[in-house]
């Protein structure tokens, strides 16, 4: 696979593309189950062979239980006047998802208990969840919430919590080997731009591009619900799980802040290394983090029983930004140029995991001569000459079969593009030959 040379979209139109895909979803309100997930799926499915599977509500899986699914169809708070002064048609998020049934009347002072808002941005809708505790609430502005009077309220939310399915979708694209890439994505969240149709259209359009491209790994791509969606595959699918080597969470990666990469519970995966490398030589801010125990699907891969080098790429990180888990995660939080540059970043990293190898060094008693190879000759012209001729002197003296590509890039400060060029110049020269693959 080459990212350099095989896949050279334009990046402006690139990123119009994936835009135009978070147009699509923002609407639909999505949660851990239901119809709203489903359709997303099958948009997605448009762009990409997406197959679906559905896990009946009840399912053990691990430590938890499959819930019960949830479909809305129409909520609303109407005031005396028949006036919906809340209205679910009006933006999803009105609604604190997974809410059950309700039909009532009552006074404000009744009403009051069950509605959020967020009194340091009053404009904005608050995003609420209640899966695993039966419960309801509607999100509104704290403008709307202040202006409500003290009146007798009409309260519905047409919804039904009953025994359905999670349904998830994979794509699975097969390499030169079975040992996979993971990307993983949550595709619960309702109209939350960025928290992660960000995510779900950087992943579709991966997952295109790669399946045009030689492989040596297996790529799996995961559209989850988050937390319950990880969980559920890791239970369902441990053969698979078992042959994952390298893997990314994509969450909130359409914003206009720096790349961040958290690394894995591993710390020093081979993952963890290749994004370090790239982002080292992107040219652009970038930031990387420890591993924690908190934050997104990251931390069901990387749990004690599993421990697989899944690391999680974001921009902003979440939370970290005010409009999270707000009306305010909408369309224009989200830029094209983020998401091109995403998509590109990624490509890029999939490139040193596909490049990435071990190298023995045949002549390592003193350094070889290389001009008599005609290696200093094929330095001439280079623009990267001197960068090109260390990388050379660098594998030289630490391809001893212990250090592979990525670590000597990253030891010498080098762009693996140019370490990896070099390495296939002392190979045809007769000096490198592959070594024995290491466990990792």
């Amino acid at each position: 696979m080459s990212a350099e040379t095989d896949v050279k979209p334009d990046q402006g139109s690139l990123g119009q593309a994936m835009h135009r895909l978070v147009t699509e979803l923002y609407p639909i309100c999505r949660s851990i189950t239901g119809n709203g997930l489903r359709e997303t799926l099958r948009i997605v499915s448009r762009t990409i062979p997406l197959q679906l599977h559905e896990v009946p509500s009840g399912t053990r899986v691990l430590d938890w239980t499959v819930p019960k699914e949830w479909n809305i169809r129409d909520a609303w708070v109407k005031n005396s006047g028949g006036e919906r002064v809340v209205d679910f048609q009006a933006h999803n998020l009105h609604v604190m998802n997974y809410s059950v049934p309700v039909r009532a009347k009552m006074s404000l002072g009744e009403l009051k208990p069950h509605l959020y808002s967020l009194p340091e941005h009053p404009d904005w809708i608050p995003y609420r969840t209640s899966y695993y505790k039966e419960d309801w609430a509607f999100g509104l502005s704290h403008n709307q919430l202040l202006a409500l009077e003290e009146d007798s309220y009409d309260v519905c939310i047409d919804a039904s919590l009953a025994d359905g399915s999670l349904t998830y979708g994979e794509c699975l694209l097969a390499g030169e080997t079975t040992d996979e890439v993971l990307i993983s994505t949550h595709a619960c969240h309702p109209s939350l731009a960025n928290d992660n149709l960000s995510g779900i259209a950087v992943a579709a359009f991966l997952a295109q591009a790669l399946s045009q491209l030689p492989r040596r790994y297996s790529y799996r791509f995961l559209f989850i619900p988050a937390t319950i969606g990880s969980i559920a595959w890791l239970a369902l699918n441990p053969d698979a799980a078992a042959r994952v080597k390298h893997g990314l969470v994509l969450a909130g990666v359409g914003d206009a802040g720096c790349t961040t990469y958290k690394r894995s519970r591993r710390g020093n995966a081979e993952i963890d290394r290749a994004v370090e490398q790239v982002l080292k030589h992107s040219g652009a801010r970038y930031q990387i983090e420890e591993f924690s125990p908190y934050g997104y699907d990251e931390r069901q891969y990387c749990s004690p029983g599993f421990n697989l080098a899944v690391g999680c790429l974001s921009r902003t990180p979440f939370s970290r930004y005010p409009q999270y888990h707000t009306s305010a995660d909408d369309l224009e939080l989200v830029r094209a140029e983020s998401l091109a540059d995403s998509y590109t970043k990624c490509l890029q990293i999939f490139e040193v995991l596909e490049r990435n190898r071990r190298y023995i060094n045949l002549n390592p008693k003193g350094e070889p001569q290389l001009g008599k190879r005609g290696l200093y000759d094929s330095v001439g012209g280079r623009s990267d000459a001197k960068s090109f001729q260390l990388a050379m002197l660098w594998l030289l003296n630490l391809s001893d079969g212990g250090s592979d590509l990525l670590d000597i890039a990253l030891r010498a400060g080098l762009p693996f593009g140019v370490v990896r060029e070099a390495a296939d110049a002392l190979v045809r020269a007769g000096l490198f030959a592959l070594a024995r693959p290491v466990t990792e």
